[in-house]
């Protein structure tokens, strides 16, 4: 049973965290294979589970650690039809993925919620082409048509909400939360910025939230950014803009690499995780709104951990 779809608890401002970079964590760090970087097969067999839920559990002894919420995104950036039909899914395999997914995360919430940690549980929806070019694009209506069986399927389990994570144009986004606003899911809307701080069609971030925002009456219950260094993005925030105020979350890559030249390379740019801290830190700072904190590409629990440790002082200090 969903816990907080009715009433989402990093709505209220404390530090939520979430986990980093899974594929390339489960890639780079693990030596696991992922067919067209899709985590979701690995729910497929009993060590594929096994090794997501030793992923899962480093998230949740930090934020049990630290004191702070947190939300388990499902390993489903990929698991929508095109992909999932590429890797042999049918759509009665991809279903069942899907609720396997949630199943999973509801069994480390039992094991970690408390007081201190209260746990959110969000059904993760990722691009339906690639995450860093935004091909075969869609219109909104197309999108909201694709996307709707996996949005409604979350729907039915205990997912309290739906993460659209990487979105690289804004009519999928659009589609996003037209099906969610469909299916009564809450929802957040994740876009993914070039070094330059613009959407990879060239649209800049506050056009992309305010169409979003206009054309849903604001349904999305806020926004992020993720797979982007704060160095590309951090500029074009400003400081009391209406559009700011609805960002609430950044997963951030640990590389300062464009998106091009992470495709490129051979080897895991892991940045600096004490610097990525900071970097967090300096971005509450002056944007008191930002509340849910994890990481994309290239980051790990190290990552989280210098993020929660540089960030909850603040929290602390909001009181």
């Amino acid at each position: 049973m969903a816990q907080y779809r009715s009433a989402l608890p990093q709505l209220e401002g404390e530090l939520f965290l979430t986990d980093g970079g899974i594929e390339t964590t489960l890639v780079f760090h693990e030596g696991i294979a992922l067919p067209d970087f899709a985590a979701f097969v690995l729910l497929n067999y009993p060590d594929g589970q096994e090794a997501l839920r030793k992923y899962f559990r480093a998230y949740c002894a930090i934020a049990s650690h630290f004191g702070t919420g947190l939300i388990l995104e499902s390993p489903t950036w990929r698991a929508n039809p095109d992909w999932a039909s590429h890797l042999g899914f049918t759509p009665q395999g991809l279903a069942e993925i899907n609720r396997l997914a949630i199943q999973l995360l509801e069994e480390l919430r039992a094991e970690v919620e408390s007081g201190r940690t209260p746990v959110v549980i969000s059904g993760c929806i990722g691009p339906r082409g690639d995450g860093y070019v935004p091909d075969e694009a869609m219109d909104e209506f197309q999108a909201q048509q694709y996307h709707r069986e996996q949005i409604e399927l979350f729907a039915g389990t205990a997912a309290d909400m739906v993460t659209a994570i990487t979105m690289n144009y804004v009519e999928e986004a659009l589609g996003i939360v037209l099906a969610a606003r469909e299916a009564r899911m809450p929802v957040a809307i994740s876009f993914t910025l070039e070094t330059d701080g613009r959407l990879p069609t060239g649209q800049e971030l506050k056009e992309a939230i305010e169409q979003v925002d206009s054309s849903t009456a604001a349904y999305p219950a806020y926004y992020m950014i993720n797979c982007a260094h704060p160095d590309h993005f951090e500029d074009v925030l400003v400081p009391g803009s209406r559009w700011v105020q609805r960002i609430h979350g950044l997963r951030a890559n640990a590389s300062r690499k464009s998106h091009a030249e992470l495709n490129e390379a051979v080897a895991l740019d892991s940045g600096d995780p004490e610097e990525l801290g900071a970097q967090y830190a300096k971005l509450r700072h002056r944007l008191p709104h930002l509340n849910v904190m994890g990481g994309c590409c290239g980051t790990d629990q190290r990552h989280i951990e210098q993020i929660a440790k540089a960030c909850k002082p603040l929290f602390r200090a909001a009181l």
